[in-house]
């Protein structure tokens, strides 16, 4: 919800497609330097401690933004700085809180845990749109930023209420350096079989795709010639196709085959991008962007259900934080370059050089998905 009200922030106060691309980027990118860092450091500290921590910073950014919008102070240089504190809190969240999954429940139960907060983190991206897009054309940004304020409170004062075997509060003591682990933890995921190569196909694959919902008024105001109404209606179809997608891929119940959703995802969410910009009939792309939900949703599921499943005890809050940094910094790059090629080219013709780009590499994925199952799928 924060951040489609701060995209359309940033589109209301400049009208350029660079701008939204550079807020996104500034709320995303951090991720890049300090997700490994916040990997290493969750796995060797109190991690409910460490989540509630940085929760309570991004409540306190979205209140600065809120307070700053509603007052009439802020700027787009303002707006950038929060969305940089905001995301380097992030980077530290959401680590520390995934890595507690495993002392949560038995063991036997965990493949279908990681399923279950998966979906949970999954959908809530694209959910979050489709209720923030109608809350912004109806009353403006501040009252889905100010949700944003209340979750996160309510998030944070609620956290040691949970309970976790104390064996998964840390994942070891310190063993060196924090620089050698965070070393270590890319060394490991670099490594595996297939850790590795299905982070970079992700990677790769979020930088090609997810850029699109990240710039979404651009299109929205000069493709199909909506307003905020418009976003309302796109955003509330992804969310729908997100929330779909996301049951559907959960509710297999069995890790077999998990891999080959997550590469067939990524080739259809391709195709869908395709059309979504081929058209200029706003039904038509609603409908496509009910399927880009689905399948995003679908792809990221599978590959966090993986990725958690497969790694080392020790070494998830290291490897989940290359996940976060992932589902962050990748968007970002696609979202900044996706808004800088619009401003020059037009919001179309970058965008099908991307998705023609993400069905190669989705070619490729589908040569390699059963050599990476192998080592997913039934990890040891």
């Amino acid at each position: 919800m924060h951040r489609i009200a701060v995209m359309w922030l940033a589109w209301e106060l400049t009208r350029s497609a660079f701008w939204v691309g550079m807020v996104a980027f500034s709320d995303l990118a951090p991720a890049v330097i300090f997700s490994p860092i916040a990997g290493a450091i969750a796995d060797r500290m109190d991690r409910v401690k460490l989540t509630m921590i940085a929760q309570m910073v991004v409540a306190a950014e979205a209140l600065c933004t809120a307070t700053f919008t509603a007052t009439g102070h802020i700027s787009i240089v303002v707006l950038i700085c929060f969305e940089l504190v905001g995301g380097i809190a992030q980077s530290f969240a959401q680590p520390a809180r995934q890595a507690l999954m495993p002392g949560l429940v038995p063991p036997s139960d965990l493949p279908a845990a990681v399923a279950c907060n998966s979906l949970c983190f999954n959908v809530a991206r694209f959910l979050g749109p489709a209720v923030a897009g109608p809350m912004v054309a109806a009353w403006g940004v501040v009252p889905a930023i100010l949700c944003n304020v209340a979750a996160y409170t309510i998030a944070t004062l609620t956290m040691p209420l949970v309970r976790v075997h104390p064996t998964h509060l840390r994942g070891h003591a310190p063993e060196g350096s924090l620089f050698s682990e965070m070393m270590e933890g890319l060394r490991y995921a670099a490594a595996h079989p297939g850790i590795g190569p299905v982070l970079a196909f992700a990677g790769v694959s979020a930088i090609l795709l997810r850029g699109v919902q990240e710039v979404l008024p651009p299109f929205v105001e000069r493709i199909f010639h909506q307003g905020a109404g418009g976003l309302a209606f796109l955003t509330a179809s992804i969310g729908v196709g997100a929330l779909i997608g996301g049951v559907a891929i959960a509710a297999r119940g069995r890790i077999a085959g998990t891999t080959r959703v997550a590469v067939v995802a990524v080739a259809v969410q391709a195709v869908v991008v395709v059309a979504f910009v081929s058209t200029s009939y706003f039904p038509f792309a609603v409908l496509c962007g009910a399927l880009y939900g689905a399948c995003a949703t679908a792809h990221g599921i599978s590959a966090q259900t993986l990725v958690q499943s497969a790694a080392l005890t020790r070494m998830r809050g290291r490897t989940l934080a290359l996940w976060g940094l992932i589902t962050r910094a990748c968007p970002a790059l696609g979202a900044l370059v996706l808004g800088t090629t619009g401003e020059v080219f037009g919001m179309r013709p970058p965008t099908l050089v991307a998705a023609f780009c993400a069905m190669l590499v989705a070619a490729w994925g589908v040569t390699r998905m059963r050599s990476w199952a192998r080592h997913l799928e039934n990890p040891t």
